[in-house]
């Protein structure tokens, strides 16, 4: 069975930063990007990052290009997204995601999905 676990997630003033990190257990990625999508409160599920198998190709939401990174330790099976210049416009439900066939995530097309982790910037 396979499974996406969140963690990281918090409250932090703006300006801050915050590091999640998403471990994939249950099998094991390989040649498949993983990445971060986002959902506030009334909106719609955004993207927000992914990487590759290899990390050599990344892609970042306009929103957070500049602030976040993503890299990932496939020796562990997790990626990471770094946040830094946090906003209060970044406060979402951050999930973690598994595209098994395309670095440009969609959300139609994930095939994995965590259960997701909060993330809440205060100003």
């Amino acid at each position: 069975q396979v499974q996406l676990v969140e963690s990281g997630g918090g409250l932090v003033q703006a300006g801050g930063s915050l590091t999640l990190s998403c471990t994939a257990s249950g099998r094991t990625f390989r040649n498949s990007a993983m990445g971060w999508f986002r959902q506030a409160p009334g909106k719609e599920r955004e993207f927000v990052s992914a990487i590759s198998w290899s990390g050599d190709s990344t892609s970042y939401g306009e929103s957070v290009k500049g602030r976040f990174t993503i890299f990932r330790d496939n020796t562990k099976n997790t990626v990471y997204l770094q946040m830094g210049s946090l906003k209060p416009e970044d406060t979402a439900v951050y999930y973690c995601a598994v595209d098994l066939f395309r670095l440009r995530m969609i959300p139609s097309g994930v095939n994995y999905w965590g259960q997701g982790t909060q993330v809440t910037v205060s100003s």
